[in-house]
């Protein structure tokens, strides 16, 4: 079972920054690909960003591309997501996730293993 643990959400005004982290407590989630997906309320979940265990493969959603960076750091099984100009339409709770493998083909190649942390950008 995948366990996964996001902190780093808050509050922040439009134009602003937030850096989210997600923490992996399997010993092998350094080997597997991982990403972040988001859900704002009454929306169906959104892929926000994806990288491959070692780095060498890496994807946005169409809505971040050129903001939002993704990261991670296998020494200490963490993944980062670095937020930068952050809009009203990203507030959401943004989750991350595990892949099945060290890279990922489809969307579906990823689950969802924390509860979350919830992103709110005020106008």
């Amino acid at each position: 079972q995948v366990q996964l643990a996001e902190s780093g959400g808050g509050l922040v005004q439009t134009g602003g920054s937030l850096r989210l982290s997600c923490t992996g407590s399997g010993r092998f989630f350094r080997r597997y690909a991982m990403a972040w997906f988001r859900q704002a309320p009454g929306k169906e979940r959104e892929f926000v960003a994806a990288i491959s265990w070692k780095g060498e493969k890496i994807e946005y959603g169409d809505a971040v591309k050129g903001r939002f960076t993704i990261s991670r750091d296998n020494t200490s099984n963490t993944g980062y997501l670095q937020m930068s100009s952050l809009k009203p339409e990203d507030t959401a709770v943004y989750y991350c996730a595990q892949g099945y493998g060290s890279t990922w083909y489809e969307l579906t190649d990823f689950e969802v293993g924390g509860q979350g942390t919830q992103v709110t950008v005020s106008s």
